[in-house]
């Protein structure tokens, strides 16, 4: 790799590290598995680098290679790890950290299947159009459309508490 685009892509890592380890954190759950994940995506980048600054989009091979990276990881994962500690509380200060509900909402999309998971990730923290997604995800934008729509859907049903008032409540006489 010629010494110019080896100085681009690790400026590229410099301001890409914590957008990516960020993601990564949303769509694995875990702090340290989240650093894995970026640093197995940047390798596989950084082999095709020249080629990937010729399509101008590094970003969004690297999303695409952790995606990827993550649902394979997934699918091959036989036992669930139980931590002894609460690995998932952060000693640096978070943009999200005025989010009340914030270890419930992770707790919710960490049980989301991965590409739903990648779907909402993409669409909501990554700020991504359906479009931009369903290319990334090599997918129709109506997949993208119904993804987000039922992973939502499983999202508010996880997270809304269960309400004490029935219907058939409302409507007996208490004479």
């Amino acid at each position: 790799m010629p010494d110019d685009d080896e100085e681009r892509f690790r400026e590229f890592v410099l301001q890409q590290w914590g957008p990516l380890t960020r993601t990564a954190y949303l769509l694995t759950g875990d702090r340290g598995v989240a650093e894995d994940l970026v640093q197995s995506a940047l390798e596989k980048t950084h082999r095709r680098w020249g080629r990937i600054l010729r399509k101008d989009a590094p970003g969004a091979y690297v999303r695409r290679a952790m995606i990827n990276t993550a649902v394979s990881w997934r699918r091959r994962r036989r036992t669930i790890e139980v931590p002894l500690l609460d690995a998932d509380t952060i000693a640096t200060p978070d943009a999200y950290q005025h989010a009340e509900n914030r270890h419930q909402l992770l707790g919710a999309l960490r049980r989301l299947p991965p590409r739903m998971r990648a779907v909402l990730v993409l669409r909501y923290f990554e700020d991504l159009s359906e479009a931009d997604i369903a290319r990334l995800l090599d997918c129709s934008t109506g997949t993208v459309k119904s993804q987000a729509s039922r992973g939502l859907a499983r999202l508010r049903a996880d997270l809304e508490p269960p309400s004490t008032i029935t219907k058939t409540s409302l409507q007996e006489d208490p004479a």
